[in-house]
């Protein structure tokens, strides 16, 4: 039986080969998943975050809020390091997740730019 570092490196291997088949046009949020090196326990914390941010966004915009700045402060302060900010919510509009919040955050990341 192949040792454990073996196998590991086996799987680092295949999985570089599987990245390169990839279309990244198509899955760019899960190729930047992979890139940086996520585990499944960090996305679906990130994606439970951003659920819970994209109602609380409902809700602000809903009772006629129209300064959405503190979300995107919240969403910068929860983004894990190896996810660049403007990459990641490009990443997601193009893959159509939470994109109501997603097109909000872009808008106020070129305000701010």
């Amino acid at each position: 039986m192949e040792s454990l570092e073996k196998r590991v490196a086996k799987l680092e291997f295949h999985q570089s080969l599987l990245m390169e088949m990839v279309d990244e046009a198509k899955k760019p949020f899960y190729s930047l998943i992979i890139r940086a090196d996520l585990t499944k326990e960090e996305v679906d914390a990130f994606l439970s975050f951003c659920q819970e941010l994209a109602k609380q966004y409902e809700q602000q915009k809903a009772e006629g809020l129209t300064i959405f700045t503190p979300l995107l402060v919240q969403f910068a302060g929860m983004l894990h390091p190896n996810l660049p900010l403007e990459q990641t919510v490009d990443a997601m509009l193009a893959q159509q997740m939470f994109v109501p919040l997603m097109t909000e955050l872009k808008t106020l990341i070129r305000t701010v730019s």
